[in-house]
């Protein structure tokens, strides 16, 4: 396929290589946050599907299918024509020029300069083959006839000479460009998905349309060189023309008359061709995510404890053949489309022939000029060519750039602005009756939700899963701002805070931590040192048990934590989560949240964080969220949710010995009793 579809991660993913997650074609599509937690058919408090309870359904069977929503590709594709493209390639040529302009004038200049001059020295030199081919048939002795065609040779070899020369000019001043458009078109996606409010990736379709932005990215590097094609297809078309219609004016439009048949053609297996990778863009995506399944660590002891290996395959070969079966259709009716184009195109070019031969034998044209016209049709036809080409090609990146600028104009109208107050503390967080619902979503996720904790406190966040615990927890981070009632900070509405100022004020760890591709240093610190060197970094460590992974560590807080990457140290899940937590600890902020901080930890390591724990809080307000009961006896106060709702609060004995629900949840945990043989 001319036109490879691939779709990109979403902005907090890693790229890789093509198939693996993070990469190319084949991605499977970005990750979300862990939380919200999210209920059965929904977001997080959301009821499932809706219908009537008693209704039967029939299961429909799903398959695996990526999906954009809101993609246009399919449409545009059909819209693929020759008044649309004679209409829209001087857009996208703009566009290419105009972001070229903004990374490098001169050059851009220097490029237009030399297109232009290519072209005038192409008239000139099919100007000067007239004068070579009336010497070379001129009666009289060859040397008196080489001797008059001398300075037409001399002009045709200077005008090819110099043309060489500037179509490396060209070559390198486009090299130069390229890479700088597509790393300025980059460098905008990153500001904007970066300075996107949060909520925004709740937003239906907001993940899978970076994707296609991406995409976008990838291939407008590509737009300046397919312009740069254009442009000399037209600056050759265009002193080709000159000469042909001072040859003769009937000439001209008879051979655009003669070219039309295979631009149509052209313009229509371009078309095809496009519509063929949009239909096989799923089942290619499919075959990356399979591939990389097929190979990836993660999974191949599971693969081979599972005997998966010939279902995945047989799922593999099926996809495969469906895209074989799509190229086939495509390759043969594109084959089709340009057999007919060449035959209306030969018969249409023998009638110019023919018109040639004729202004010959009527002494209308002399032979010479006939020959200048000869070449001069090549070069027409060859223009002509090369923009139906290039049209249809820069036509469909075009389609990827839309999707690009489609992005930054989407994420703009989500781009943070809040107030510009800097918060300090805070001392007290508080929430009064704050509900928050996610985009689109039928029922909100929290609903008349009032609580506070203070520095030196430590609050705990209970429930089942899909109650509202990790939404709750990043409202008061201020991450998320609430869509009903208000969440201060030392009174101050978090609406009204600088939202950078407010987010360094805040140590979080959250379900799902990064693990960052940089030393165990920067893991911690990430890139914020404090002052007094390592004395910081290695009291963090020393808080969360981290220590003990640094120490083992062969280069200490120097050793890059990316083992299968750059040759770093690879760590446990466990070893991964003490890091997670020693910078959270490092962090200088006055609230810290902690989702499930002791997940992947062993007892010891856990119990060792706890204890801990009423240390931390003296200089913190703490916020912890976990379904381990018997941690949150260390807790001050415990809000026990569910559907969104705070149904208990109070300390940890008050709510272990009062019925209700943490009281049923705490008997259920601790419900364990060994079961013993029965006696013969």
């Amino acid at each position: 396929m001319a036109d490879t579809d691939k779709a990109h991660l979403g902005p907090q993913r890693q790229q890789g290589k093509e198939g693996e997650p993070g990469g190319k074609e084949g991605d499977p599509g970005p990750e979300r946050e862990p939380g919200p937690e999210r209920a059965p058919g929904g977001t997080e408090g959301e009821p499932g599907p809706k219908g009537d309870p008693g209704e039967a359904r029939t299961p429909v069977p799903e398959e695996m299918r990526l999906e954009f929503p809101g993609d246009r590709r399919l449409e545009a594709g059909h819209a693929i024509t020759l008044r649309a493209m004679a209409r829209r390639l001087p857009q996208l040529v703009g566009r290419a020029l105009g972001m070229a302009w903004h990374v490098d004038r001169n050059a851009v200049v220097a490029l237009l300069v030399c297109q232009v001059l290519s072209g005038v020295l192409e008239a000139l030199g099919l100007l000067a083959m007239t004068g070579t081919i009336t010497a070379v048939i001129a009666s009289g002795h060859i040397v008196e006839r080489l001797h008059q065609a001398a300075p037409s040779l001399v002009l045709l070899a200077s005008a090819a000479g110099v043309r060489a020369v500037l179509g490396i000019a060209v070559g390198g001043l486009s090299t130069r460009l390229s890479p700088r458009i597509s790393r300025e078109a980059e460098m905008r996606l990153l500001d904007a998905a970066t300075h996107a409010e949060l909520a925004a990736y709740d937003h239906p379709g907001f993940n899978d349309r970076w994707d296609a932005a991406d995409r976008g990215v990838e291939v407008s590097q590509d737009m300046l060189n397919q312009s740069q094609n254009i442009l000399a297809s037209a600056a050759s078309l265009i002193a080709a023309a000159a000469v042909l219609t001072s040859v003769h004016p009937v000439l001209l439009p008879l051979l655009v008359l003669a070219a039309l048949p295979q631009a149509v053609a052209g313009v229509k297996g371009a078309r095809l061709t496009y519509l063929a990778s949009l239909d096989t863009m799923k089942d290619r995506r499919l075959l990356g995510i399979l591939r990389w399944n097929l190979v990836d660590k993660q999974h191949a002891d599971q693969i081979r404890s599972g005997t998966m290996a010939d279902f995945l395959l047989g799922r593999y070969r099926a996809a495969g053949a469906r895209v074989d079966a799509a190229t086939d259709r495509a390759a043969w009716q594109a084959a089709k489309m340009s057999l007919l184009g060449s035959l209306a195109g030969g018969l249409a070019a023998g009638t110019v022939w023919a018109a040639l031969l004729f202004l010959i034998g009527t002494g209308r044209i002399s032979v010479a000029s006939a020959g200048t016209a000869t070449f001069a049709l090549r070069s027409v036809a060859t223009g002509l060519h090369g923009i139906i080409g290039y049209g249809a090609i820069i036509f469909r990146t075009g389609m990827y750039l839309d999707d690009w600028s489609d992005f930054l104009d989407e994420a703009g109208g989500h781009r943070i602005t809040r107030g510009d107050a800097v918060p300090t503390g805070p001392e007290t967080v508080r929430a009064e009756q704050l509900s928050y619902t996610y985009p689109n979503a039928d029922q909100p996720a929290l609903t008349d939700i009032t609580l506070e904790v203070r520095r030196g406190e430590v609050l705990a966040l209970v429930g089942e899963n899909g109650s509202g615990k990790t939404t709750l927890s990043k409202i008061l981070s201020a991450l998320y701002l609430p869509t009903g009632g208000t969440v201060t900070w030392d009174g101050a509405d978090i609406g009204t805070l600088d939202a950078h100022a407010a987010w360094a004020r805040v140590a979080v760890v959250p379900q799902d931590y990064a693990k960052w591709p940089l030393t165990a240093r920067d893991n911690i610190t990430l890139g914020q040192p404090l002052p007094g060197a390592d004395v910081p970094v290695e009291a963090a460590a020393l808080a969360s048990g981290a220590d003990e992974v640094v120490t083992a560590l062969r280069s200490g807080l120097d050793t890059l934590l990316a083992r299968e990457w750059w040759g770093g140290q690879e760590l446990s899940g466990g070893q991964w989560q003490r890091i997670a937590l020693a910078r959270a600890f490092h962090r200088d902020a006055g609230l810290l949240v902690l989702d499930e901080p002791t997940a992947a930890l062993d007892p010891r390591a856990e119990h060792r964080i706890f204890t801990g724990l009423r240390r931390v809080a003296a200089d913190h307000a703490v916020v912890l969220v976990t379904h381990r009961l018997t941690n949150v006896a260390v807790a001050d106060k415990i809000a026990v949710l569910d559907r969104g709702r705070i149904v208990q609060y109070g300390t940890f004995t008050q709510l272990r010995d009062a019925p209700g629900l943490f009281h049923d949840l705490w008997v259920l945990q601790n419900d364990r009793e060994p079961t013993l043989p029965a006696q013969g």
